[in-house]
């Protein structure tokens, strides 16, 4: 690969990355310290000198068409002559995306497009994943885009940390090393499937050749920044490189752990009854087309010592259906089952549902009933009425409301819950982004362990179950009160 042209400038950590012709080369680099300048520039003079094809994978749409935006300024500064194109990209789901590429004189491109599990699939090209933290569906994204590399592309993955929940995180520390860059430092460590790391907080940045300036162009420290950040947190991940699981978590562990009770079982034996009655019902319908009622007698033995709030998080066949049965004692909702079926028949789903809200302590259930769901949640209210079972469309606005909810009831010790691996990491996962619109999406990444947040918003369901008939009320905390308007409110003044 040719060097770069005197006319692109570079600091001496975006020259040792661009130099650095390893096939597997990972890079964390600070917050606006040119992590997509180099890999483009790297992109555009590897075109030029081999004519083989780089796709560069970005976060969302401008993501892309900004990736693309330097590669041109590149291809301009070393002199390459080139046409532009804007295309679509049909992908396998159905689904059109933007595609944008430069084409250079020997006929080498160079591709953008936002990043996800259809398009980063039938490439046989070198590969850039930009700002791969930030990646919705990683993992996903990883398993259908590294078969493309087979037969000898390269990979190039860039970020910096947005927690440690993400394949990028993963990669640069679990992924083997072959050599290691930090700072101006150089280790070699190993060869064989090995990656070529690289590692520059903003400190090394500056002291390597990044400027810089304030808003006359004077000259700053990283000093500067930090004072004018004033969030220890968002200083660590974004400029010094450190993943926090911490800063963009919605609900903390501290927060988690203290409302879990590990007297408190996740799944009680007759969670298993349940649902192997429903199956069985299942059954005997396909058998006789005759539709049975809900399995009541599985619960016949159950004693529920409070009211029953339930909340319902819907799946089929990638997410989890989560039942959250919440039982309220002296005003606390202590969690009396978590019910999890995956992969199950709607049928089936319906029947362990309604065995629940038959019972004589239901009081109010909220079901999701976004898409898939709006069968179910349609169902129990036909059968339980409208004003004791409510569907929940997941807007984001009704998604706000909801996580807001859960995280006040958390606060005030309002919950009860089993302190289980899988429901923790689960209310753990969800993050709270700001969008470009300056409001905010509540999202978590989709994995085997967890699912996509669905024990999460099952629980959400359950607190507004609780608490979305009543108007106005007062907490009581430390000496001090504190009013909130109650979800029902929050979602529109559902009652």
């Amino acid at each position: 690969m040719g060097s770069a042209n005197a006319a692109v400038p570079l600091a001496e950590y975006q020259r040792n990355w661009v130099e650095d012709s390893s096939r597997f080369k990972i890079g964390v680099v600070t917050r606006q310290g040119g992590k997509s300048f180099e890999a483009t520039l790297e992109a555009v003079l590897d075109a030029a000198d081999s004519g083989e094809d780089w796709v560069i994978l970005s976060a969302g749409e401008r993501q892309s068409k900004e990736a693309v935006a330097k590669a041109k300024l590149h291809a301009r500064a070393v002199g390459a002559v080139f046409k532009e194109h804007e295309t679509e990209f049909w992908a396998p789901s159905g689904i059109t995306y933007k595609q944008l590429e430069i084409v250079l004189p020997n006929g080498a491109r160079i591709i953008g497009l936002p990043a996800n599990p259809d398009t980063a699939r039938g490439w046989s090209a070198n590969i850039i994943l930009d700002e791969f933290a930030l990646h919705r569906d990683s993992r996903e994204i990883w398993k259908a885009m590294f078969p493309t590399v087979t037969r000898g592309y390269k990979v190039r993955v860039i970020s910096t940390f947005k927690g440690k929940t993400n394949k990028f995180y993963e990669l640069f520390y679990g992924a083997p090393t072959k050599q290691r860059f930090t700072g101006p430092d150089f280790e070699h460590v190993g060869d064989r499937g090995g990656w070529s790391k690289h590692f520059v907080d903003i400190y090394q940045a500056v002291m390597m050749g990044l400027a810089l300036v304030d808003e006359e162009g004077k000259p700053i420290e990283p000093e500067d920044l930090r004072l004018a950040l004033n969030d220890d947190d968002a200083w660590e991940e974004e400029y010094m490189c450190v993943a926090s699981d911490e800063v963009s978590a919605f609900l903390t562990h501290d927060l988690i752990s203290a409302v879990e009770d590990v007297k408190i079982h996740k799944e009680p034996a007759w969670v298993h009854a349940l649902i192997a009655a429903a199956q069985a019902n299942y059954q005997e319908y396909k058998r006789t087309t005759v539709r049975p009622e809900p399995p009541a007698e599985a619960l016949r033995n159950v004693a529920f010592v409070g009211k029953l709030y339930v909340g319902m998080d819907i799946g089929r066949k990638k997410d989890l259906s989560v039942i959250w049965v919440d039982q309220e004692i002296d005003r606390v909702l202590h969690s009396a089952a978590v019910i999890e079926l995956k992969r199950t028949p709607y049928f089936v789903q319906e029947q362990v549902l309604h065995a629940i809200l038959g019972r004589p302590e239901f009081l109010r259930a909220c079901i999701d009933e976004t898409g898939i769901g709006a069968q179910l949640a349609e169902g129990a209210q036909d059968r339980f009425g409208s004003s004791r079972v409510e569907g929940i469309a997941f807007t984001a606005q009704n998604k706000e409301a909801l996580a807001v909810g859960l995280k006040q009831n958390f606060e005030d010790g309002g919950s009860r819950i089993a302190a289980d691996a899988t429901i923790r990491n689960s209310l753990h996962s969800v993050k709270k982004y700001a969008t470009t619109t300056k409001h905010f999406r509540y999202d978590a990444e989709r994995t085997d362990a967890t699912g996509h947040a669905d024990h999460f918003w099952a629980k959400a369901l359950s607190v507004h179950a609780g608490s979305a008939a009543a108007g106005v009320i007062e907490f009581q905390g430390t000496g001090r009160k504190r009013a909130f308007t109650r979800l029902a409110n929050f979602l529109g003044g559902r009652s």
